[in-house]
């Protein structure tokens, strides 16, 4: 994301909040809000599964709830803008896509930093996240309702090698999410970065225009990618997670029982999805290993090590808010 993309959000956002003041009392008063979600989640994902039998019900009192998967509205990467402009309201967005409008949030896209998904609400509720909710809901329109457990991120590979530290993925084309964040995590595991869309990664390992892809093993299941790849390297090298977001424009326009009602069902919409993903995570090795995949864990330690090195040398570093990762650690 440029800089000159930045600032034409920004003031896209200004133009759209001036609209807002007026229309807001109209929308709280109407019969039936829809609420219209894009995302690039498949509808078979968990995360879909949960907004549409968890979330939906529980704001159907007063709202619609209108899902749209598989980047089949806007396009992936897009959903943020789309917010800020006032045309969508609501999504599901990760914190390498946060870092692109506001470089401290890449602190959370780093690897090695969030333990697991109780580590993950910790912070997420913590009062030195205040001010970075609060940027985003004033410059970008968007307010993050929840944090939802994504899985523990593993490298998986279409060639037969195992790989024990950063050193061996030296010269493997490990697909990555176009972001610089994104960028930044593959190439401090030592790999060559390739940037493709995460509808056509199944493509890509099968005709070798990438050797491998990173994500955690239910996406691994969804998407599968098992079935044109040979190995998971269980890296655990990024605890990742989605935020639950939606317009604050809309928010701001709903009364405060709907917004309670609205938080109550993003933390409960939440709170299913990751607890799935544990259960999958779980079960999904003996699986993979029943599929023929060889499932292994390499040099964490030399992982760990190399990776942390490279984020707190790096510029990335000097984005963040100081001295959070000190409180981010201590939780």
């Amino acid at each position: 994301m440029t800089t000159n993309m930045k600032q034409a959000a920004k003031t896209l956002l200004a133009a759209t909040v001036v609209a807002a003041t007026f229309g807001a009392s109209a929308v709280a008063q109407a019969a039936d809000i829809t609420l219209r979600l894009s995302t690039s989640a498949t509808a078979e994902d968990t995360r879909a599964e949960a907004m549409e039998k968890v979330f939906a019900p529980m704001v159907s009192s007063f709202a619609d709830f209108d899902g749209h998967w598989g980047s089949s509205l806007f396009k992936q990467g897009t959903d943020l803008e789309a917010i800020a402009r006032g045309n969508l309201d609501m999504t599901i967005t990760s914190a390498q896509h946060m870092a692109e409008f506001f470089p401290e949030f890449s602190i959370f896209s780093a690897g090695y930093v969030h333990r697991d998904y109780e580590h993950q609400k910790a912070v997420f509720n913590a009062d030195f996240m205040d001010d970075l909710k609060a940027k985003a809901e004033e410059e970008l329109n968007v307010k993050l309702l929840a944090v939802s457990y994504l899985g523990n991120r593993h490298v998986n590979l279409r060639t037969e090698e195992r790989i024990n530290t950063p050193a061996d993925l030296k010269g493997i084309r490990l697909r990555m999410p176009g972001s610089e964040a994104w960028f930044f995590l593959g190439s401090a595991l030592g790999a060559d970065v390739t940037p493709m869309a995460y509808g056509e990664v199944y493509t890509g390992l099968q005709t070798g225009a990438i050797d491998g892809q990173d994500n955690p093993l239910p996406n691994d299941y969804v998407m599968k990618f098992y079935e044109v790849t040979k190995q998971i390297a269980l890296t655990g090298h990024l605890a990742d997670l989605n935020y639950i977001a939606i317009s604050n424009k809309v928010w701001n326009s709903l009364d405060a029982h709907q917004q309670a009602i609205l938080q109550g069902a993003a933390n409960a919409a939440a709170e299913y999805a990751s607890h799935q993903i544990i259960q999958k995570e779980a079960d999904l090795v003996d699986f993979f290993k029943g599929e023929g995949l060889d499932i292994y864990t390499p040099d964490l330690d030399a992982f760990r090590t190399t990776v942390q090195k490279a984020y707190l040398e790096s510029e990335m570093a000097e984005s963040w808010v100081p001295g959070m990762i000190d409180q981010i650690n201590a939780l």
